[in-house]
């Protein structure tokens, strides 16, 4: 009905390969629900029902236009240049087509999915975001890796402030790489990067202007850094033993 068939994909004869080649019992229970799935077998009436559904949805009321600028929580802000529609079999999907130019990548958001893409912030929530980043950094005394993957959380979460906590805990107020660890700076660069973007649109001014305002707020003067250190490896290297 849908113009598909089992074996049309890859994936699903890689599953039933899956399933022959696993070696103890949990292993092949977790692989049938996926089993079933890409084999079809699990369109039973709630799944139908849900498709059905998907027509009523994609009727919704857009909530943006073209031009628009919007966040989506994965990717950061990203720019409506158009709404397209398309068929799926008997299903008719009207759909915003949004550049996110950082990343050089077109995403496809259905009417019907547009509550996961937020306006940009207001005047207001900027100086608010801007507060938290004046702020004390607010580190919990826990390994990395657990904090390492709640920075991670908030900044996928798109959320303004979340965001602005992410970058305020994670800066050192310098680009020294020696002063961050790699996952560190990964993290702070990709929320950094965020924020930034998002101020840019807010203000609409350059880059550089922006970047010069927020790295005030995180009092990141990356050029007095640099001069800082490089004195002191001249001192340490003139020293006398």
């Amino acid at each position: 009905e849908y113009g598909s068939f089992y074996g049309a994909l890859p994936v699903h004869n890689g599953l039933f390969d899956a399933s022959n080649k696993a070696l103890d019992l949990i292993s092949r229970m977790a692989l049938i629900p996926r089993y079933f799935e890409a084999n079809g077998l699990d369109a039973n009436l709630n799944i139908i029902n849900k498709l059905k559904k998907i027509k009523k949805q994609a009727t919704e009321k857009k909530t943006y236009n073209i031009k628009d600028y919007v966040v989506y929580p994965k990717h950061g802000v990203g720019k409506i240049i158009s709404i397209d529609k398309a068929k799926m079999g008997d299903i008719d999907i009207t759909f915003y087509k949004v550049l996110i130019e950082k990343e050089k990548l077109i995403l496809s958001i259905p009417l019907n999915q547009q509550s996961h893409l937020r306006s940009v912030s207001s005047i207001n929530q900027m100086n608010k975001a801007i507060s938290i980043l004046k702020s004390k950094p607010r580190i919990k005394r826990t390994m990395w890796s657990r904090r390492a993957q709640e920075y991670d959380q908030k900044i996928n979460s798109g959320k303004l402030y979340e965001l602005a906590e992410v970058v305020r805990d994670l800066n050192k107020k310098t680009d020294i790489i020696a002063e961050q660890s790699y996952s560190e700076r990964q993290l702070f660069e990709k929320a950094y990067e965020r924020i930034l973007t998002e101020f840019q649109i807010i203000m609409n001014i350059s880059k550089e202007e922006t970047q010069k305002k927020l790295n005030k707020a995180l009092k990141r003067n990356l050029e007095t850094q640099i001069t800082k250190i490089e004195t002191k490896q001249q001192e340490t290297v003139e020293t006398p033993k």
